[in-house]
């Protein structure tokens, strides 16, 4: 009897003292005796719902319209008699480079099709995804259209050059660091041979024709015999940020919107 009434003291003792006890959210550390608190470890979900919100924010919000300024931008020229803004449609040649390029970005590895387009994803998700690739189309099509030369010998001289630089990357081992250095040094050797080059050979407008040759007879020789247009410098501002902003949402673009299950 007096094992059984020391048991039940024993009990009551501890329910007494449990009941004390305070409870905590936060991360587990460790339990103390003397402070008698209980420290609750917070579900891990909390700590990691800013990281999909901001995925999603530059997937879907961010880049389509990144791609659509960089359409925008690539298609403007100023006008070098009075600096109006002038649209310019791409050439037919522009949509099979950018056809090309996509090819490329799909064998480096840059985008996985099965990581942007699969039967487990929802039509939404399968339609938001399409619309960030026809953006990224639409944009490599104005960038090729940015950085060749409107008309004449230049033109095809260099389109030529991109022809088979990206027929010959397609047959070609790479990564996707090793394609965005190529495609970096290709975008920048065409900026300068077009906005640095052939701008600074042509002749300035809204003189006569034989003034203007009488003082200036190279450029006028030079923009007759390459057929050049005449544009005021603002456009190479324009098409360096068209550029670089293009880069910049290759850089962020993701390879897939989602982890493949193994």
């Amino acid at each position: 009897m007096a094992e059984i009434q020391n048991t039940e003291s024993t009990l009551k003792k501890t329910s007494f003292e449990t009941d004390d006890w305070q409870t905590v959210d936060g991360e587990l550390l460790e339990i103390s005796d003397d402070e008698k608190t209980v420290v609750k470890r917070k579900p891990a979900e909390t700590q990691t719902d800013s990281a999909p919100n901001s995925r999603f924010t530059v997937n879907y919000i961010f880049l389509p319209l990144l791609f659509l300024t960089v359409t925008l931008l690539g298609g403007l020229r100023l006008n070098a008699a009075d600096n109006a803004f002038i649209f310019l449609k791409p050439a037919l040649i522009c949509l099979i480079f950018a056809s090309v390029l996509l090819i490329l970005f799909f064998r480096a590895n840059l985008l996985k099709l099965d990581g942007w387009f699969s039967e487990s994803f929802s039509t939404l998700k399968n339609v938001a995804n399409a619309t960030v690739l026809i953006a990224l189309f639409a944009a490599s099509t104005q960038i090729f259209n940015a950085l060749l030369p409107e008309r004449g010998l230049p033109f095809w001289i260099i389109a030529f050059c991109f022809f088979w630089t990206l027929w010959n990357n397609l047959f070609a081992e790479f990564d996707v660091r090793r394609l965005l250095q190529s495609l970096g040094g290709l975008f920048g050797l065409a900026f300068v041979v077009k906005y640095l080059v052939l701008a600074n050979l042509a002749a300035p407008a809204g003189s006569s024709w034989w003034r203007a040759f009488v003082e200036n007879p190279a450029q006028e020789t030079f923009t007759w015999l390459l057929d050049l247009p005449r544009f005021a410098a603002g456009t190479g501002y324009i098409q360096f940020f068209a550029v670089l902003f293009y880069l910049l949402g290759l850089f962020l673009l993701p390879s897939a919107t989602a982890k493949r299950e193994p």
